[in-house]
């Protein structure tokens, strides 16, 4: 299944399909004005980086694969530490510092729901070094974001390598 994403208008699609099928790190799957959809695919032994959104609220479900979740409130003092596999989601609220990784033997499928938007409608980052490297990712001009938008904060690169989620 493919899918695009149409911005803010209405949109159905698999879900739980489009996650599975879905191998690059990160798709923007729907853009609207207040929220966004993102898939993404972790190899094993691989994260999402640790990182901190000041302004973003996130909810995160794998559909596939076994995870670590760790969350606090600074990037030294990652208090919640759990385990998560296939149907398992987490919150994680705005200036919490986090990092998912893949503890499993197979690609962690995730997808995540931004509030406010996060990324350029349709964007497509096939590894998280292009992730980190791109500067074209903001939100579109229609979306609505906070009235003082404060920066993403990652603490340092995140253990990946270029080839990290390319098919095999």
């Amino acid at each position: 299944m493919t899918i695009s994403d149409i911005g803010p208008r209405p949109q159905a699609f698999d879900l739980e399909q489009v996650t599975r099928e879905n191998r690059n790190y990160r798709t923007v799957a729907w853009s609207g004005r207040y929220l966004q959809v993102t898939l993404m695919s972790i190899a094993p032994g691989h994260d999402i980086g640790l990182e901190m959104h000041p302004d973003t609220d996130q909810f995160l479900r794998l559909d596939a694969g076994r995870g670590r979740a760790q969350i606090g409130p600074a990037k030294d003092q990652l208090s919640f530490d759990v385990e998560v596999s296939d149907g398992w989601c987490m919150m994680i609220p705005a200036g919490s510092w986090h990092n998912v990784s893949n503890i499993g033997e197979e690609p962690m499928q995730i997808y995540a729901i931004y509030a406010p938007v996060h990324h350029k409608p349709g964007k497509i980052h096939r590894t998280s070094s292009e992730a980190l490297a791109d500067e074209d990712d903001d939100p579109a001009q229609w979306s609505e974001q906070p009235a003082v938008v404060h920066h993403d904060e990652q603490a340092g690169l995140r253990a990946a390598s270029e080839t990290e989620n390319k098919p095999a």
